[in-house]
């Protein structure tokens, strides 16, 4: 089963501070056809004003991934986490048996853009958690790398879920496998640029998600400048 969301489909939410699209049903945003896949809840891309953000609001039971493409976002939790994200940083928050937190854009000048990405953990009621992590990006220049994962292998964040999310960057002619096993489903987003999956051209915004599918996907760069490109791996 493929399954196809155009970016020009997603939630759009709107106000004066924020800029939002919804992959999946979220908040304002309800659509009963789109309420995650599997394990994966919500891909929210945000634009937020300059000073602007989300006041402190509580959260539980979810594994909370903040990706920043532009900008600085600030963080603070009431579990003694805290932090500004900047462009290329990944931060996770395990909301566990329960913790509040804001966000707010850390400059008083420029919009921060950035993903919000949650994941439903395989346990309820942990303590809360938090961490946060640079990566390279010359790292996943043509190759995939790990930015989360059940133990946090190679340095990347250990979320409480059998899911791994990899990156990868991809030049016009650079090209990646990704191998599908028909017991786990696979969310691509494109983050920026353009990719082909298969043959099938995808642009930012746009995603595909494959479930109880076997073989490899061949994805290339389809455009002039460097695409960017998220997998998600995720039990069934």
């Amino acid at each position: 089963m493929q399954i196809l969301r155009p970016a020009a489909e997603r939630g759009i939410v709107r106000a004066g501070w924020l800029d939002s699209r919804h992959g999946f049903s979220f908040g304002r945003y309800y659509d009963p056809q789109w309420m995650g896949f599997g394990p994966l809840r919500v891909i929210n891309e945000d634009r937020v004003a300059a000073g602007a953000g989300f006041p402190p609001h509580g959260h539980a039971n979810m594994e909370i991934l903040s990706y920043v493409l532009e900008g600085a976002l600030a963080h603070r939790d009431d579990n003694g986490g805290e932090g500004v994200l900047r462009a290329g940083e990944w931060q996770w928050m395990s909301a566990g048996h329960g913790i509040e937190h804001s966000e707010y854009n850390a400059s008083a000048e420029a919009p921060v853009h950035f993903l919000q990405i949650w994941i439903q953990p395989d346990r309820v009621n942990a303590a809360p958690a938090h961490a946060q992590r640079a990566f390279d990006a010359q790292a996943r220049r043509g190759r995939w790398a790990t930015f989360a994962s059940p133990d946090g292998a190679d340095g990347s964040l250990p979320i409480r879920q059998q899911a791994w999310v990899r990156g990868v960057r991809l030049g016009a002619d650079e090209t990646v496998a990704l191998a599908l096993q028909p017991s786990r489903r696979y969310w691509l987003q494109v983050v920026q640029g353009a990719v082909s999956v298969d043959g099938r051209a995808l642009s930012a915004g746009d995603a595909i998600g494959y479930a109880e599918e076997a073989g490899t996907l061949h994805i290339g760069g389809a455009g002039e400048d460097v695409a960017e490109l998220l997998a998600f791996d995720l039990p069934s």
